[in-house]
């Protein structure tokens, strides 16, 4: 099945062709019927009033193709060229014209007059069919017409991940039914899937399509799903695969119809399938922008959507580059932000992703529609890296040996945590993959070559062998123990630091836990004379090395921005110390301090 969405101003008979074409009334479930070659089509019928742009896209969003419908008695109206606007931002590329009402007048003046309209738009060239729902002259023509438009149509991936946006909703009891497009992938009865933005477990219970109980549908096709036990479901939200999507409130887009982003309003509505979402726009480059969204998408790069301006009744087609964009807090970033993404297609796939990021794990670039490059490094079966990336971290990494090895020789190794800090690295086994001869890696720290392998240092053929000597192990650290004892103690709570009292109890005082602190083998974090507590006295505050790194994670899923009481309730810690990390992440550059009329001030913890 395919699924068409009708398009054109108010009174030029949509529904009265819907009608004549399928010889149903248009619902909500979409009336569907079989066309000449056995295809079957079904359509989305949309009102076409003066305020029917946003229910026009969110019909609209999910169908792949139009049917664009213009009275010959009128002809070209204010309503016909915003549903063309709307279509060309969605990216529509393909339908069919109707000059309805033939029986009122004669069809070819304003079939002329369309011509030229459709002129440079995504619907030049499309085929138009004079037709009259009252007479039924030119409906056969018309149902032709569409088998061809059906038989062009891209057939799309039944194995793909499930997106279906509700357009229509209502509970009874226990169940609720939802009405939508299904675009991709396939639903099957008894299917888990994630109701969007809550992200809350529905299991599927029925399946009706074209009239018919179903035990599987695939796109693209109109669905009805009766769930069982899904609370609330309003129009707008979206049924997904879970562990498929990226779910987000903050994207960089490329705007790819309308105006420049520069001259786009700050505050805009986002339509992307049957969700209106309101979006804060940050111009970045003439075509591109950072919207900051008020509730979770679950989003793939190369998603479109529109933003609309309600107040100017102006539109913006978008798509969606990086659904994991980074921080802009220094001064240029926004600029040099623009220009790497000047050079990055509509849709960027898992090279240029994994370019940006250097090292993800495959199941991270899946959850943003990517599939792995192929000259993509793999390393221990979860994690690849960019070749070029991965190359300039070995030669980082033998650099900081060298330097580490020539300025400690007392202590030559690296710890493995502070070369991934260094490295910026975000599993310790990356380090471990990393080294290669001459590096090596020894209980837990990584060493430069030996002397008898550095350069220039090649034996003499003719000298006699040494005697063998014995090679004593590397005796541990001395704060090695009481670094344990630390991890112990912060295995269950990682962001309650322990007591001044604790820190001597675990043998973490004066010059030792200086010494764990330049190998960063722990995190010392000063309390900025915060009032309240005795975590960590003099010593400052003391936590595992990547701790802050954790917090931050934990803060990004807070809604923006947070108060530190809100940070410390995530934390599970006290103020002070939410404070504390507050101010040392803010130094880092990874969060933003933003004023509040209120007591406390209020923090922005995205890293995008």
């Amino acid at each position: 099945m395919q699924v068409v969405t009708t398009a054109g101003h108010g009174g030029h008979g949509k529904s009265a062709l819907v009608r004549a074409l399928t010889g149903k009334e248009p619902g909500e479930a979409g009336a569907w019927t079989e066309l000449p070659s056995g295809r079957r089509v079904a359509f989305v019928d949309v009102p076409g009033g003066e305020r029917s742009v946003p229910a026009m896209l969110a019909g609209a969003a999910p169908a792949p193709a139009a049917l664009l419908a213009v009275a010959a008695d009128e002809g070209w109206m204010p309503q016909t060229g915003e549903h063309l606007d709307a279509l060309g931002a969605l990216g529509v590329r393909s339908g069919v014209l109707a000059v309805t009402k033939a029986d009122a007048a004669d069809a070819r003046p304003a079939l002329r007059q369309l011509r030229e309209r459709l002129a440079g738009t995504a619907l030049r060239g499309v085929e138009a069919v004079a037709v009259s729902a009252l007479t039924g002259a030119g409906v056969d023509e018309l149902a032709a017409a569409l088998d061809r438009l059906a038989g062009r149509l891209p057939v799309p991936d039944p194995a793909a991940p499930v997106r279906l946006w509700v357009d229509h909703a209502f509970t009874a009891g226990r169940q609720t039914v939802v009405t939508g497009t299904l675009a991709a992938g396939t639903v099957a009865v008894g299917d888990e899937l994630l109701l969007m933005p809550a992200a809350d477990r529905v299991r599927v219970r029925t399946i009706g399509c074209a009239g018919e109980p179903r035990d599987t549908v695939g796109g693209v096709s109109r669905v009805v799903l009766t769930l069982r036990d899904a609370g609330r479901v309003d129009v707008g939200m979206a049924l997904v695969t879970p562990g498929a999507w990226t779910h987000t409130t903050c994207v960089d887009v490329r705007t790819r119809f309308g105006e420049a982003s520069g001259r786009l309003a700050r505050r805009l509505t986002l339509h992307l399938g049957t969700a209106a979402v309101p979006v804060g726009l940050r111009p970045l480059g003439p075509d591109t922008a950072r919207l900051t969204l008020n509730t979770r998408l679950a989003l793939h790069l190369g998603d479109t959507g529109v933003l609309r301006d309600p107040a100017r009744r102006s539109i913006a087609g978008v798509s969606v580059l990086d659904v994991r964009p980074p921080t802009l807090v220094s001064r240029g970033a926004g600029a040099a932000r623009a220009r790497e993404l000047a050079s990055w297609p509509d849709r960027p796939d898992g090279a240029v992703v994994l370019r940006r990021h250097g090292v993800l794990r495959r199941s991270e670039l899946s959850l943003m529609g990517c599939a792995p490059p192929p000259d993509a490094v793999a390393l221990n079966g979860e994690w690849i890296a960019d070749p070029a990336h991965w190359s300039s971290l070995f030669d980082r990494l033998a650099a900081e040996a060298s330097r580490h090895a020539a300025g400690s020789p007392h202590a030559p190794g690296i710890p493995l945590e502070t070369v991934r800090l260094r490295l910026g690295l975000p599993a310790r086994q990356l380090v471990a993959a990393l080294v290669r001869p001459p590096l090596r890696v020894d209980a837990g720290r990584v060493y430069g070559p030996a002397p008898a392998d550095a350069p220039g240092s090649a034996p003499d053929p003719g000298a006699r062998p040494a005697a063998p000597t014995a090679i004593a192990a590397t005796p541990p650290p001395p704060w090695a123990g009481a670094v344990e004892r630390l991890r112990a103690d912060l295995a269950d709570a990682p962001f309650s630091p322990p007591s001044a009292e604790r820190l001597a109890e675990l043998g973490l005082t004066g010059e030792l836990l200086a010494a764990a602190d330049r190998a960063g083998a722990v995190l010392r974090i000063d309390a900025g004379g915060e009032e309240g507590g005795d975590e960590g006295g003099e010593g400052g505050i003391v936590l595992l090395p990547g701790a802050d790194r954790a917090a931050l994670r934990v803060l990004d899923a807070l809604p923006q921005p947070f108060t530190p009481g809100q940070a410390g309730d995530a934390l599970g810690t006290s103020r002070r110390v939410a404070v504390a990390l507050l101010r040392h992440l803010d130094r880092l550059g990874l969060t933003e301090r933003r004023r509040s009329n209120g007591d406390e001030p209020l923090q922005d913890g995205k890293t995008g």
